[in-house]
C-alpha cells in the first residue's frame, strides 16, 4: 500500500477509530430525538457515565448496548452503522475556537 492510501480503509473511509464514529453516530440520532444525554441513558437503562463514554467514542460496545440504544432511538441496530454523512466535530471544534 502506498503512503498517499495508507490512511484509507479498503471501503474508501478515513482511518477514524471506529468506535468514535459509533459515537458521533449515536449523539447525533439522540440529539435528533430531542433528549438529554443523562435522560436517554436513564430510559435505556444504561449508566449515564458510561453512555457518555460510548458517545466520547471510549468504548467498544456490545451487541447487547448496540440493540438497546438503537430501540430507545427507534431506529434498526444498522442505522447506528451509518457513518458515511457526519460531521467532522474536531474539524468544527477548532473553527469556533479562533
Amino acid at each position: 500500500m502506498d503512503q498517499e492510501n495508507a490512511n484509507v480503509h479498503s471501503q474508501g473511509m478515513p482511518d477514524v477509530d471506529v468506535k468514535v464514529l459509533f459515537g458521533r453516530r449515536v449523539r447525533q440520532l439522540r440529539k435528533a430525538k430531542g433528549v438529554s444525554q443523562e435522560a436517554f441513558a436513564h430510559e435505556i437503562k444504561i449508566d449515564r457515565s458510561y453512555f457518555g463514554s460510548i458517545e466520547r467514542g471510549e468504548r467498544n460496545v456490545s451487541l447487547e448496548n448496540i440493540c438497546l440504544i438503537a430501540d430507545g432511538l427507534g431506529v434498526p441496530p444498522a442505522e447506528l452503522l451509518i457513518f458515511d454523512s457526519l460531521p467532522d466535530t474536531a474539524s468544527r471544534r477548532r473553527t469556533r475556537a479562533r
